[in-house]
């Protein structure tokens, strides 16, 4: 295995960003690290330095999800939400809201894991409530945070692959 990427961002409509993203593993795996808590603390963990202390996620339709993060300097940051929508391996459509709500109310990600040979690409559709709110979450670091996080899941998918 190697490493995925690039990164793409998109915006196909006034209210959505569409994050996709190619990783080197196949999609079970990929589907996982959203998943299953123990893989989600190793790599949606924040920015250096950051700690993840809450990681709950209860994948069923229904299901509630909440996780939080402690900057170095005390500032937790929170989220939360709950499953809408779960097809193993294929689709995983969740609403969430951060605790310091920036984007004026739910948003609702739906993730498409796709695989061909080896590799798995997701299509990660967030959907805000309003184009401001939109237009916000495109100001913020967040493609760069993303990244981050995916770097670090293609590390953990290594290790998963070298397992296999």
């Amino acid at each position: 295995m190697g490493f995925g990427g690039p990164l793409v961002v998109t915006t196909p409509e006034d209210t959505q960003i569409v994050i996709t993203r190619q990783f080197d593993a196949p999609r079970h795996l990929v589907f996982a690290c959203y998943t299953q808590p123990a893989l989600i603390r190793r790599w949606l963990n924040g920015a250096d330095g950051w700690v993840m202390t809450v990681c709950e996620f209860d994948a069923k339709v229904g299901g509630k999800y909440r996780y939080e993060w402690k900057a170095p300097s005390g500032y937790v940051m929170g989220m939360g939400g709950v499953v809408r929508e779960i097809e193993p391996v294929e689709r995983l459509v969740s609403a969430e809201v951060f605790d310091d709500d920036w984007t004026g109310g739910e948003a609702v990600s739906s993730l498409e894991f796709t695989e061909e040979g080896e590799r798995t690409t997701l299509v990660n559709t967030i959907t805000y409530s309003s184009k401001e709110a939109r237009d916000g979450a495109l100001a913020t670091p967040m493609a760069e945070g993303m990244e981050f996080g995916f770097s670090k899941m293609d590390e953990v998918l290594a290790e998963m692959g070298e397992g296999a």
